[in-house]
């Protein structure tokens, strides 16, 4: 049973008189708690609503593959920890074309949070999606290439840490914070390779904050087709590709990823080439760095396939992304490393 929301706290926070729950949006995963559509008012003010993300983990935990150690437990904790270090510390700077609410207020006690943010329906963001056409998707490929230029780092002229209380490696599959799901894979070629794997994702000369977590529906859809996204829990250091792949298995099917891949592509990185050179993201590379960028980024498309795939053999065999083309994405990947290249 979810804990009751603090609505006279989150009047506080908000710095409103009075709080009324709206609607309960959803749950969040296994039963950690709670998003939620509030109407705060104040004085003469018009009343608003405002989105609350309640964090309250269970007393008994539950999870629908049975992942429920203290692993788990502990890597859910800290997701919400980053998701308001994000919204605190690096949220503002997304003004380039990658839209996300903006933060009313956020506290964290103990195991518990409140982050309370802009209701993007109310801005105009209402329509989700469970699938998307040609101007959709273009939305879609834009806000990623935006989001990752506007924090990326070419590591060959700065060290300069980008993801300071965020995870160093972003998603939600990384292999470092899924230890029981790596010993739960069959042993084989990919179990041995999962740490290459890893290694060459991790060692891109070019990096920037990932979002982690960028299927479509965490996507939110204007009438115009413009997008907003939301759900930060695992944003962190990382290899743009990372994101792509994973936003495009989340659209397409197995044939469609293997006959789009090179259109998919070619419009992801025209999309960030154009961010890139926007003087709102600094001018970050000059033209020769961005063929560097390119040429890298394409090469880890597939170790980024590889890596998902990777998670998923351990987390959840007979997954519906286990398709044929991420099978046969990480059979290359395998193949390269095996012949050193």
């Amino acid at each position: 049973m979810e804990a009751q929301l603090p609505l006279d706290h989150i009047a506080q926070l908000a710095q409103a008189q009075s709080a009324v729950l709206l609607e309960s949006i959803q749950s969040l995963w296994s039963g950690y708690g709670q998003i939620a559509r509030v109407e705060v008012a104040s004085g003469s003010d018009d009343p608003k609503s405002i989105i609350v993300k309640h964090v309250c983990p269970p007393n008994k935990r539950d999870h629908k593959y049975g992942w429920t150690g203290d692993v788990s437990h502990q890597r859910k904790l800290k997701s919400y920890e980053v998701e308001l270090n994000w919204y605190r510390n690096f949220s503002a700077g997304c003004i380039g074309g990658c839209r996300v609410p903006q933060l009313v207020a956020g506290e964290q006690l103990d195991s518990t949070w409140l982050i309370i943010l802009e209701d993007l329906d109310a801005s105009g963001f209402a329509i989700r999606r469970r699938s998307v056409n040609d101007s959709q998707l273009d939305s879609c490929l834009r806000w990623l290439a935006n989001f990752h230029a506007t924090f990326l780092v070419d590591t060959k002229a700065s060290s300069s840490s980008i993801h300071e209380g965020l995870w160093q490696t972003g998603t939600y599959w990384h292999l470092e914070t899924r230890p029981d799901e790596l010993k739960a894979m069959p042993d084989g070629p990919l179990k041995q390779a999962a740490n290459k794997i890893d290694s060459r994702l991790a060692n891109a000369r070019f990096r920037t904050i990932v979002h982690g977590d960028a299927k479509l529906a965490n996507f939110c859809f204007s009438h115009d087709d413009q997008v907003a996204a939301v759900d930060f829990q695992y944003v962190g250091g990382g290899c743009g590709m990372k994101d792509l792949a994973y936003f495009i298995s989340s659209c397409f099917s197995d044939r469609e990823c293997e006959q789009r891949e090179q259109e998919l592509l070619d419009r992801y990185f025209s999309h960030l080439k154009t961010a890139i050179t926007n003087p709102s993201h600094g001018g970050t590379l000059d033209t020769h760095s961005f063929s560097d960028l390119e040429t890298e980024w394409r090469s880890l498309y597939s170790f980024a396939w590889a890596d998902f795939y990777r998670f998923l053999s351990g987390w959840s065999p007979g997954h519906w992304k286990m398709h044929g083309y991420s099978e046969r994405m990480t059979e290359r990947v395998i193949q390269t490393l095996d012949g050193g290249l």
